[in-house]
């Protein structure tokens, strides 16, 4: 059975394309390693797929995420957009 885990984690083609070395593609997996094991980011994590378990979209295939909004809210939408809004240029792009 295929692995449902990212196989393509800190192998990011963005890496090649600004010419990293190997020492600063293992300086930035490890600052994200840090980032994501804060409590902030747990949390931030354990909201969203409590909402998901709710929403009984958790797990089952439909391709279907929970977004936050401006205003603090959650919201169900397509996991392809929802992980597309990454901030580009810094300037949030929540719906």
């Amino acid at each position: 059975m295929k692995s449902k885990r990212n196989s393509l984690a800190g192998k990011h083609p963005s890496y090649d394309k600004l010419n990293w070395s190997a020492e600063a593609k293992k300086k930035k997996l490890a600052y994200d390693k840090e980032y994501q094991a804060s409590e902030e980011r747990k949390n931030y994590r354990v909201e969203l797929n409590r909402e998901n378990r709710k929403r009984k979209t958790y797990g089952n295939g439909d391709g279907k995420d929970m977004s936050h909004t401006k205003s603090g809210g959650l919201v169900l939408e397509k996991a392809r957009t929802n992980r597309a809004r990454n901030g580009h240029n810094k300037k949030s792009t929540k719906k």
